[in-house]
């Protein structure tokens, strides 16, 4: 890994000098003590394993909303924030396709700055829904950060009725109440936005009632002109207390009136490791499990089984299980989850009520967030038949 990233800084740093070479008196200069700095945080190896642990985005998804083919291209920005301690690159972008040209920040990115990448989707493949990625590779981290551009091309351009009306609130149109967002770190925020549009025919005053602490939105631009659009911007900061799966809510007001149900938005939050440093994540929790699905055979509707899965901490700390979040209300915790011991072993004990499955396969994902730098996320399977 180490020689990997000190090959692409090397390429790096010669393709940004524009003539194939990096002279100590060309217009480059200035980069060449960053770029030394880099290669030493690189050559210490303290490279993380999760992007968030260092690099946090504005925004990991724009969605250009519904557009024609008349359009021509569409253009968009994301921007990074160094969150780490040592200067960090943007060393390649790769586009899932040549539809999509993308430019970004070529010098270093030092710590508590910001960097940008810019993407141009050339909507030249006429009326189609698209959804093209663009993997970032960057200098610190072990695995690439994949962004997104996606929208709806039309042949015609449609009323905003027919575009948002589905799922309107009085004159505030809106294409759905509910929302995902991208993980959230402790200690940060994660940001999302997408198109609203104003129905009536007199300007639409949107304000908030009723939200989650955690959650902030703001109408761009507000009051939203008759018949027009505009773009709802959402973030969630961080609780500490908070981990795991969690939705948040704020009612619109609309011009003074408030809608009768709110906006949810759902986000995913895991701890944050940015402050360690090789040795802490050395000697941090390490979980093992057995296996990760319990397999329950054949039961009766109706019946009830304890689901256990059995873990081995083979880290030098202490194992701790934030929260367990399971998609099926048929599974429950069984027992309290228990703190193991650096090379303790311990069980996760769920029940399973089969009396609220549905007869035949079954398969529940169980997802616990957990204070392991290597396993954040452990994603464990509860699967069998019901009769």
């Amino acid at each position: 890994m180490k020689v990997l990233f000190l090959s692409i800084l090397a390429a790096w740093a010669i393709a940004s000098c524009g003539n194939g070479a990096v002279a100590n008196n060309g217009p480059n200069a200035q980069f060449l003590a960053p770029v030394t700095e880099l290669a030493a945080a690189i050559e210490s190896e303290n490279v993380a394993d999760n992007p968030g642990d260092i690099i946090s985005w504005d925004k990991t998804v724009h969605d250009f909303g519904d557009v024609s083919v008349t359009d021509g291209p569409l253009s968009c920005s994301f921007t990074l924030t160094n969150n780490g301690q040592e200067p960090i690159a943007i060393f390649e972008v790769v586009s899932s396709c040549g539809c999509t040209d993308v430019k970004w920040t070529r010098e270093p990115i030092q710590p508590g700055k910001t960097g940008t990448i810019s993407a141009t989707y050339k909507n030249e493949d006429g009326a189609i829904h698209f959804d093209k990625t663009l993997t970032v590779y960057v200098s610190g981290v072990k695995r690439p950060v994949v962004l997104r551009l996606r929208g709806v091309v039309h042949e015609k351009k449609k009323s905003l009725s027919e575009l948002y009306g589905a799922q309107k609130l009085g004159a505030f149109g809106i294409k759905s109440r509910q929302f995902k967002t991208g993980t959230l770190k402790q200690g940060l925020s994660v940001s999302e936005s997408t198109t609203v549009a104003n129905l009536s025919k007199k300007p639409l005053k949107v304000e908030w009632a009723d939200a989650s602490p955690e959650l902030s939105l703001r109408v761009e631009p507000n009051p939203i002109p008759a018949e027009s659009t505009a773009t709802l911007h959402f973030t969630v900061n961080a609780n500490p207390a908070l981990y795991g799966k969690n939705t948040y809510e704020a009612t619109p007001v609309l011009n003074g009136k408030k809608a009768d149900v709110p906006l949810t938005i759902t986000t995913w939050t895991q701890e944050n490791f940015g402050a360690l440093d090789k040795a802490a994540r050395d000697n941090s929790a390490l979980p093992y499990f057995e296996t990760s699905t319990v397999n329950f055979g054949i039961l009766q509707k109706g019946e009830k089984k304890e689901i256990v899965f059995h873990c081995t901490n083979r880290g030098k700390s202490a194992f701790h299980i934030y929260k367990a979040d399971v998609e099926s209300s048929a599974v429950t915790l069984a027992a309290p989850l228990q703190e193991m011991a650096a090379g303790g072993k311990g069980d996760v004990r769920f029940l399973l009520d089969t009396a609220l499955l549905e007869k035949g396969e079954n398969v529940i994902m169980v997802s616990l967030t957990t204070n392991s730098p290597l396993r954040p996320l452990v994603n464990l399977f509860i699967a069998g038949e019901i009769r």
